[in-house]
């Protein structure tokens, strides 16, 4: 538990000052790299920079206006038959947590994207928002131009084989776990090219955006698209994914579907320090493994992977989502998505207990609710956390659950040993932090 963004003085690492405000740093960082400039350039950047802020400002108005009056897609506290969504302000600020429902995407009936954001840094409800915003457009955009179209309509999902390297049709036609073939002949491979394609477009937009100072703010995103029985999700930052699922012996499980990207683990960690960023915990708060610039104790960044924060994009920090499939079964009953600020409170198997006694409809916010107590009981001299959830319920008749069929006490259900779905259902490739999971490799 701990906050994104450390701006609290700590004890001294490797020689380093204690650590400075996260704002003041990235802007002497700026400042130190910055050209001089003659102060009549400067009065003519800073206007044309005002007219280019006034055009985009008003685009995006134009856009968010466009987005509020498309059928089926949520983005507020509320439901649908196969979804509930809530989002709770915490008590650090402004609400910079962000989430998304959107039923028929692609125009497709059977296809359902989801996905929470959480904001962190000055801008960081204004990045949280935007992502969601733009990310599902880039993301059709790209599963468009990377799909075939079949009887006048684009399939998300399915594509030919011909568009693959030889490796990756080797991958995509080999049965068991070394790959997936099935009579449809799908395609996770294009999926994974536009969740990476949709993603770096992104990051590349907000770099560039005239209105949203993004290089001391990020977010977090993770986003699913659900289509048919095909689930893809896309990750970055600490934002979860957890399936609600029956085992063998009809007990109502939990399986995580993400990995937390923080930068305790070992291979971000490897990432970041390769590129001359530094990875550790300041001393009041040894579980929380932070992001540092190479010469200064800041920003203190709590995640290994963002959109945004550019100030330490030289430095390791990365944009690249992890991507996993999970082909879905009766057995699975509903999905969901939440912030760290749910996570750092409540385990899988309590979210999934939560979700599982509530009526649909009234599921993310029974959760939330629980999130909240839970924080003001196990850390009641720590501020509250934003909090965001999105419930995807996969069998929409199932109105409520039977208490005797709830996971049992003894139930693991850790990353480590639950993994992620069935072995058979995913493209191999192991995370070495994670030994039994398996995804598709980003």
């Amino acid at each position: 538990m701990g906050s994104c963004l450390s701006g609290e003085g700590g004890g001294s690492h490797g020689g380093a000052a204690s650590a400075l405000p996260y704002a003041l740093a990235a802007a002497a960082v700026a400042a130190a790299a910055a050209p001089p400039e003659s102060d009549a350039g400067a009065n003519k950047r800073r206007k044309s920079a005002v007219k280019k802020m006034k055009r985009n400002c008003s685009f995006d108005a134009k856009m968010e206006l466009w987005l509020h009056r498309i059928p089926k897609r949520l983005f507020v506290n509320g439901s649908s038959e196969v979804a509930s969504l809530f989002s709770k302000q915490g008590k650090k600020g402004i609400n910079q947590d962000a989430m998304i429902v959107w039923e028929n995407f692609g125009s497709k009936e059977d296809t359902i994207l989801c996905g929470v954001f959480d904001g962190h840094g000055p801008f960081g409800h204004m990045v949280a928002k935007k992502v969601r915003d733009s990310l599902p457009l880039k993301l059709c955009a790209q599963l468009q131009l990377n799909s075939f179209h079949k009887d006048g309509h684009v399939d998300i999902i399915s594509c030919g084989l011909g568009s693959l390297t030889s490796e990756e049709s080797a991958l995509a036609s080999t049965d068991g776990e070394a790959g997936i073939h099935n009579q449809n002949h799908t395609d996770i491979m294009t999926m994974r090219e536009s969740f990476l394609k949709a993603f770096k477009v992104m990051d590349k937009e907000l770099k560039l955006h005239p209105s949203i100072d993004c290089y001391c703010s990020g977010t977090t995103a993770v986003t699913l698209v659900k289509q048919g029985r095909d689930l893809v999700i896309g990750n970055v930052g600490d934002s979860r994914a957890v399936l609600g699922t029956r085992d063998e012996d009809d007990f109502l499980i939990a399986v995580q579907l993400t990995v937390d990207l923080k930068p305790n683990l070992s291979k971000e960690a490897e990432r970041i320090r390769k590129c001359k960023g530094r990875v550790f915990a300041l001393q009041n708060e040894p579980e929380v493994a932070r992001v540092w610039l190479p010469n200064a104790n800041s920003p203190g960044l709590a995640m290994a992977r963002a959109f945004g924060d550019f100030c330490l994009k030289d430095f390791g920090l990365i944009s690249v989502p992890e991507i996993s499939y999970h082909q879905l079964t009766e057995k699975d009953e509903f999905v969901v998505l939440a912030t760290d600020g749910v996570w750092d409170v409540l385990s899988n198997k309590e979210v999934v207990e939560i979700v599982a006694s509530a009526p649909p409809s009234s599921a993310a916010r029974k959760l939330v609710e629980s999130a909240n107590r839970a924080w003001k009981f196990k850390f009641p001299y720590a501020k509250v956390d934003d909090c965001a959830v999105v419930c995807l319920f996969l069998n929409s008749s199932s109105n409520h659950y039977s208490a005797s069929t709830l996971i049992p006490n003894d139930t693991q259900t850790s990353m480590n040993q639950s993994g992620i779905g069935n072995k058979k259902d995913f493209c191999k490739s192991v995370d070495m932090d994670h030994p039994d999971t398996l995804q598709i490799a980003s």
